[in-house]
């Protein structure tokens, strides 16, 4: 979420340049999913760039916004983190993945079965889903995305799970003053994470190719 249909155009936009050039980078195909994660986060800006123009509402985009954010993400995260991990480490990922698995599905279904409605809030967008045991599939959902990434075992996808969770209470407590939205920030920082992450395990996957490691 950004403060207004502009910076959520401009951050999108810069936000899925990135995921292309992590995609392009990519030399396993197992990581994949994380280095396209950028272009997920971007596509989800460009959504919701497009609420905003529609100020808010029961819309196509409105439940596109919430499909990404909260099924999808809660599903991909864990996945990504997964394909992207050396088999020994999967075992301790298994908590994270089931837990995104079963939250997802709850969310998919609450999202299909329920209105969800946007509202412009000064500078901030509010989603209204009348979601059940919230405060549950919030843990879930927690559990699934940083749980994950803190632990992989890698210290960037570590340090993306330590930046996501302080950034997401930022922009939480930013979000509940109805102050300002400031994720798409938080996505853009994320973003160049992912692609230092994608350099770096292309840079090892070269050397162990020439024999150097």
């Amino acid at each position: 979420m950004c403060w207004s249909a502009t910076g959520d155009l401009v951050a999108g936009s810069a936000i899925a340049c990135v995921g292309v050039a992590c995609a392009a980078r990519v030399r396993r195909i197992g990581d994949l999913p994380i280095a396209t994660l950028p272009l997920l986060l971007g596509a989800h800006q460009l959504v919701e760039a497009r609420v905003w123009q529609l100020d808010g509402g029961t819309r196509p985009a409105t439940v596109a916004w919430a499909v990404i954010a909260l099924p999808l993400l809660a599903v991909w995260v864990p996945v990504a983190v997964v394909c992207a991990s050396a088999r020994p480490a999967r075992r301790r990922l298994a908590v994270p993945l089931v837990s995104g698995v079963l939250t997802a599905a709850v969310l998919a279904y609450v999202i299909a079965t329920r209105t969800v409605r946007a509202e412009i809030r000064g500078h901030t967008v509010g989603y209204v889903i009348g979601l059940p045991y919230g405060q549950v599939l919030i843990a879930g959902y927690l559990l699934a995305t940083v749980g994950a990434l803190l632990l992989s075992g890698d210290d960037w996808l570590r340090g993306l799970g330590l930046l996501a969770a302080v950034g997401a209470l930022a922009c939480w407590a930013l979000w509940r003053l109805e102050f300002v939205s400031t994720w798409c920030a938080v996505a853009a920082v994320s973003s160049v994470v992912v692609f230092g992450w994608v350099v770096r395990r292309a840079r090892a996957g070269t050397r162990c190719e020439a024999g150097i490691v």
